[in-house]
């Protein structure tokens, strides 16, 4: 992987492949280039794409204390590696990251998303807080496993197959990046959608779900489209939070490259 400073000094690990106009993949919650991998290589005949390891995962660097400007300042960083403007997918938080970006002034101009996992109304508002605090103190008190148990079971992942995890290789890189939940907690802020923020979100935006996804993800990106001033929504029809990246390839290389044309166009 290639290395990259962000503004405020720390390494960003990237890769790139294929030869097109530039595509970003921004990752969710304890996840690596490495996880986006399989979907980079469906979309490389068509686009320029850009993996990375958010901070304080993988092989980039970390600094904080956290501030999601920082995050921004590292999309940025990339952007500015790839020419200056890019298009970019975000899975989940990276979804929220991505909007974030743009909405602080990040030159991309098509921008897709799959279920960033925001929680609207007085119930979500107050599951997202005990999320929150219970996360904290699992973290403040050194027990990193918890905390990736409490993100995998609120994700909707069973009980016998986080047991198969905790036993697997896998589980040493995921307790390793724990300390970056908080990153993605504070991403999401109180687990509302930022509309007043995400009014000045200029690019065209598709939002993405599932179609056997949970209720609350498919009304969530719902209610997040119409936050947004260009955007339009579409439901993936048996897609769950675990995205098949051959189902989701054809979606964007079809939104990326049918609206990149038309941007051109008009």
């Amino acid at each position: 992987m290639d290395k990259i400073l962000s503004r405020d000094g720390t390494l960003i690990a990237y890769r790139r492949q294929g030869d097109g106009p530039p595509l970003i993949l921004v990752g969710g919650a304890l996840s690596t280039a490495a996880a986006a991998a399989p979907l980079a290589s469906l979309l490389a005949p068509d686009f320029h794409v850009v993996t990375y390891d958010r901070r304080g995962r993988g092989s980039s660097g970390d600094s904080g204390p956290y501030a999601r400007e920082r995050e921004i300042d590292d999309l940025a960083t990339l952007v500015a590696a790839v020419d200056g403007r890019a298009s970019v997918f975000g899975l989940e938080t990276g979804g929220a990251l991505a909007l974030e970006a743009q909405a602080a002034g990040l030159p991309v101009d098509l921008i897709a998303v799959y279920e960033p996992p925001y929680t609207p109304g007085p119930s979500g508002l107050q599951f997202k807080a005990c999320c929150t605090a219970r996360l904290h103190r699992m973290l403040s008190t050194g027990d990193r496993a918890g905390a990736v148990e409490l993100f995998l079971s609120v994700t909707g992942v069973p009980a016998d197959m986080i047991a198969r995890m905790r036993r697997a290789p896998l589980w040493r890189d995921l307790v390793s990046m724990a300390h970056t939940l908080t990153y993605d907690d504070a991403l999401l802020g109180d687990g509302s959608i930022p509309a007043e923020r995400f009014a000045s979100v200029t690019a065209r935006t598709l939002v993405v779900c599932g179609g056997s996804s949970p209720a609350r993800a498919r009304l969530s990106t719902r209610a997040l489209a119409d936050a947004l001033p260009r955007a339009r929504h579409r439901t993936l029809t048996g897609q769950t939070r675990e995205l098949a990246p051959q189902a989701i390839a054809p979606v964007l290389t079809e939104f990326f490259t049918r609206d990149m044309y038309a941007r051109q166009a008009s």
